[in-house]
């Protein structure tokens, strides 16, 4: 578990831009019940997180299409949200960094950490705008 004060910066990156932390199994499970499109970001203190995907994702939601809901679990410190996020991403392995887009709560897109690491920002927004514009 990484300390509160080391992370705080990094989730700020996203809530300051209208994601909304999702801290438990019952807060992940209520989000992605609702209808319409929601992309959950499993935010890490790596590089490519910080480099990359919160940077990408951040980018992203300016398009003119975009999710109705953001929402953030943050792997190493809101372990259970992230186990039930993951969950939610079945078939693919457990990955973070990690951006997925679901719709009435299905997964319908996924950014696993492969797709991010070592691409930069700009490639990420645009693969995720890209599917806002099929799927918002």
């Amino acid at each position: 578990m990484y300390p509160p004060e080391l992370v705080k910066p990094m989730k700020e990156e996203l809530t300051n831009v209208g994601f909304k932390e999702l801290l438990s199994a019952q807060d992940v499970d209520s989000a992605l019940a609702q209808d319409g499109t929601a992309l959950v970001l499993v935010n890490s203190v790596c590089g490519c997180a910080a480099a990359n995907a919160r940077p990408g994702a951040r980018k992203a939601i300016e398009n003119v299409k975009k999710p109705e809901n953001l929402y953030t679990v943050f792997a190493g410190v809101d372990t259970e949200a992230t186990q039930k996020a993951r969950a939610h991403m079945v078939p693919f392995p457990p990955s973070s960094p990690s951006i997925a887009l679901f719709k009435d709560g299905e997964l319908v897109h996924m950014l696993e950490r492969h797709h991010i690491e070592g691409r930069p920002a700009d490639m990420i927004a645009d693969n995720l705008m890209a599917a806002f514009d099929e799927h918002c």
